[in-house]
């Protein structure tokens, strides 16, 4: 799969990169990917060329590139705090903040037909934050989506279809909230696992082949159906 590091343009002049993974055939539509709190490092750089061997364009936006650029982490302690510090920084910004950076994703890539988002962790937050109010998309999955089952969030309205993994051992998400946020959307797909918190990344260990394997499969029927 042809792969290359390009620059986005947000709407307010913004400059970000993004990395990008393009199929051996003519997309059946995009996929943005968005990134766990440790950057676009070499596990998501891996699923966007997953979502790229399955015929998409696939578009993994830096999203902490308004705070710091180049960053690619590890899953260390350290890498921990630090990513949570960037994050933090993001999640300071006044909107609509890193959104305008997922918005330029979506449009760099809608050439290639329908757009779908997918993310991990604090991308899956952003993830569901993208389904409500980030235009030019089609579908959303949401993968552990921390902070998306509390507060103010379960409240959003999202404007595409959309789909959720958790797993029911992660100490971030409690099943509690997992199954509140459910009942407060009814038109939201929710899947709980046995698995922890990041069970799709096999570079952690709390990686859970089974569920990723099970997720993967119903995160491309729904972008099947609703992408191309």
């Amino acid at each position: 799969m042809p792969s290359s590091t390009i620059t986005l343009t947000a709407a307010d002049g913004f400059t970000s990169s993004a990395y990008l993974a393009e199929p051996s055939a003519t997309p059946k539509g995009a996929i943005v990917v968005l990134q766990e709190i440790f950057g676009v490092n070499s596990h998501i750089r891996q699923v966007a060329d997953g979502y790229a061997k399955a015929g998409y364009l696939a578009i993994a936006p830096a999203t902490f590139d308004r705070i710091e650029r180049g960053i690619d982490l590890g899953y260390t302690p350290d890498d921990v705090a630090r990513g949570m510090r960037l994050k933090a920084a993001v999640e300071a910004m006044p909107a609509p903040g890193v959104l305008q950076d997922i918005q330029a994703a979506v449009d760099r890539v809608a050439a290639a037909g329908k757009v779908g988002i997918v993310g991990y962790c604090w991308g899956g937050l952003l993830v569901w934050r993208a389904a409500e109010s980030v235009s030019g998309l089609a579908a959303a999955v949401a993968y552990y989506g921390g902070g998306m089952t509390v507060g103010s969030e379960p409240s959003r309205r999202p404007a595409v279809p959309t789909l959720a993994h958790f797993g029911d051992q992660d100490a971030h998400i409690s099943v509690e909230s997992v199954k509140a946020f459910e009942q407060a959307q009814p038109d939201v797909e929710v899947h709980l696992y046995a698995a922890n918190h990041g069970f799709n990344c096999d570079q952690r260990g709390s990686y859970n082949a089974g569920a990723a394997a099970t997720a993967r499969e119903r995160s491309l029927s729904h972008f099947g159906r609703h992408v191309g």
